[in-house]
């Protein structure tokens, strides 16, 4: 077994497993707090290596292309800090640390681990159900379906589009930028009805606006990360899209017993409802807020939430 300890978290490796837990300072990012311990086997890896330096060096790992789909949805846009493949360690342990790397690189040595990317995920990604309140809303996923409820303090044209409900079968892909407190972020979500959509994300009732507070705001990797894992490989992508098979929708029947016709929330669509936000679109175009193709995408995403 060959492990290091540190105020920033620990690694283990017991040669087929390197098991990464955060630690529990203040000074560990929520995402990785959040996230949790994370099992990497062996096959996985692409590399690892140590970086000394003379107060702190730093324990760097990489993985093969397609093994992580946390990797995969953030798309090497993670802030340093926020890595969980990389470890933070004091001077006096370097010894060990560099231990801990060559136990890794002989064990890939001898197993041969190829450096190609991989035909599927070889990491489970973040457990599901999994819940994150950003700055433009709560974002939710449960294996199967995608939510969005907006905050108050969301654009209006969002709001009057309602809470927002994606089906996995309706999604082609998942899109994250970091908040990085300069610039703001995002976390969209690409439908086949969506994907040449130009809406900006402070618009888009697909798109989660992350202008709030970096730390949280990160959190909305994992949810990006659990979809992404529900998601056809990156090795089956074909063009600019995912080739998502067309899945067939079961209808749910409602209380008046009718496949399709009941809605959750009673017997009939709420009208009143639908017709309020499609009136406060149609204002929102009247003046000059939206264009006519942000009201025709806003539209069509209000009567398929009422379908």
């Amino acid at each position: 077994m060959a492990e290091i300890i540190q105020r920033d978290g620990t690694w283990a490796f017991d040669g087929s497993t390197i098991r990464i837990a955060p630690g529990l300072h203040r000074s560990v990012p929520l995402l990785r707090q959040t996230y949790g311990e994370i099992a990497v086997p062996l096959e996985a890896v692409s590399a690892v290596c140590f970086e000394p330096e003379r107060k702190r060096g730093r324990l760097r790992m990489r993985l093969r292309e397609g093994a992580d789909p946390l990797l995969q949805a953030t798309g090497g846009r993670l802030p340093e800090a926020a890595d969980p493949y990389r470890l933070t360690v004091d001077a006096d342990r370097s010894g060990v640390a560099e231990y801990v790397a060559e136990e890794i690189r002989h064990a890939l040595f001898l197993d041969q681990v190829p450096k190609e990317p991989t035909a599927g995920y070889l990491l489970p990604g973040p457990p599901v159900p999994v819940s994150v309140r950003s700055s433009d809303g709560t974002v939710s996923f449960d294996g199967t379906q995608v939510r969005i409820d907006w905050a108050d303090t969301s654009d209006r044209v969002k709001r009057a589009t309602g809470p927002r409900i994606i089906g996995l079968g309706d999604l082609v892909q998942v899109e994250w930028l970091p908040n990085s407190g300069y610039e703001d972020g995002f976390l969209r979500f690409v439908t086949r009805e969506t994907m040449f959509s130009k809406l900006p994300p402070e618009r888009d009732p697909f798109t989660l606006d992350l202008w709030g507070s970096v730390r949280r705001d990160l959190l909305t990797a994992l949810v990006a990360a659990a979809v992404t894992h529900r998601l056809p490989h990156p090795s089956t992508r074909t063009g600019e899209a995912y080739a998502v098979p067309d899945r067939p929708q079961t209808p749910v029947p409602g209380p008046c017993g009718q496949a399709g016709l009941c809605g959750p929330a009673g017997p009939c669509a709420d009208h009143d409802v639908l017709l309020r936000r499609l009136r406060e679109l149609g204002e929102l175009r009247r003046d000059g807020v939206l264009t006519d193709d942000e009201f025709a995408l806003a539209k069509a995403a209000v009567l398929k939430g009422f379908g």
